[in-house]
């Protein structure tokens, strides 16, 4: 069993698009099933009663990825965001570790999707980031490729480290399609910067594509350098 947590430098930075595409792979080059989950997911209410609902992120994992699990149990956690400050008492941490310990007994991989950023704030004491110390859960850092991201980047790598967890690289994700004109040309100086001014490798980059196209985002995820994300989840081919 391995789990692997997805976190960000912010929320909206594409964690589930990461999460998709590494489940993806998954599914198509391994005989054993993945399970997925994001404890927490935050729905800011619509100022018109009469719009239709988005669906959730769990639902659409739970159609995207074809799962055997139901959407509560992706997703245990479904707060109502209606201001700027988090809804503490109704996160039940100990029903989001059951959860995730059930999964991880049931799974070889369990894929972690972390609310938020690594700054986020969990309780009013702790962070996204303490989280993962404490539940001891490897994690990948996804950043969106945008202005100032390496400054973000440095930034999310410095309270990583002040928070102990054991951060195994970094994913760059262009959420837009006009984001990075010059790919690749500029990615090797990018990732050298990167990885000089933090000491945490550039795991690869997700290019910008369809969220709900598996194929693509097993292609996508193919490549990125998964041996050092997880030991099964070594590069096919």
């Amino acid at each position: 069993m391995q789990t692997l947590l997805i976190a960000g430098t912010n929320a909206q930075v594409g964690k589930t698009v990461v999460l998709a595409a590494l489940a993806a792979y998954w599914q198509r080059y391994r005989t054993s099933q993945v399970g997925v989950m994001k404890p927490i997911d935050c729905a800011r209410p619509s100022r018109d009663p009469s719009d239709r609902p988005p669906e959730a992120d769990c639902e659409r994992l739970q159609r995207l990825l074809s799962l055997p699990q139901t959407s509560r149990e992706i997703t245990p956690v479904r707060l109502a965001v209606s201001s700027l400050l988090p809804e503490f008492d109704q996160i039940d941490f100990e029903q989001i570790w059951q959860a995730l310990q059930q999964l991880q007994q049931r799974y070889d991989l369990v894929l972690l999707e972390a609310l938020g950023g690594l700054g986020t704030p969990l309780t009013a004491e702790t962070t996204a980031a303490d989280l993962a110390w404490d539940w001891r859960l490897p994690t990948v850092l996804v950043v969106p490729v945008q202005p100032n991201m390496v400054a973000d980047i440095v930034a999310n790598v410095a309270l990583a480290n002040q928070s102990r967890l054991h951060l195994k690289g970094i994913i760059l994700n262009q959420l837009h399609p006009d984001s990075w004109p010059n790919y690749p040309a500029d990615h090797v100086a990018l990732a050298e910067l990167i990885q000089s001014l933090t000491r945490k490798p550039v795991l690869g980059y997700i290019p910008h594509l369809d969220p709900n196209n598996h194929s693509q985002l097993a292609q996508a995820a193919a490549g990125l350098a998964l041996e050092y994300l997880l030991p099964s989840l070594e590069r096919v081919g």
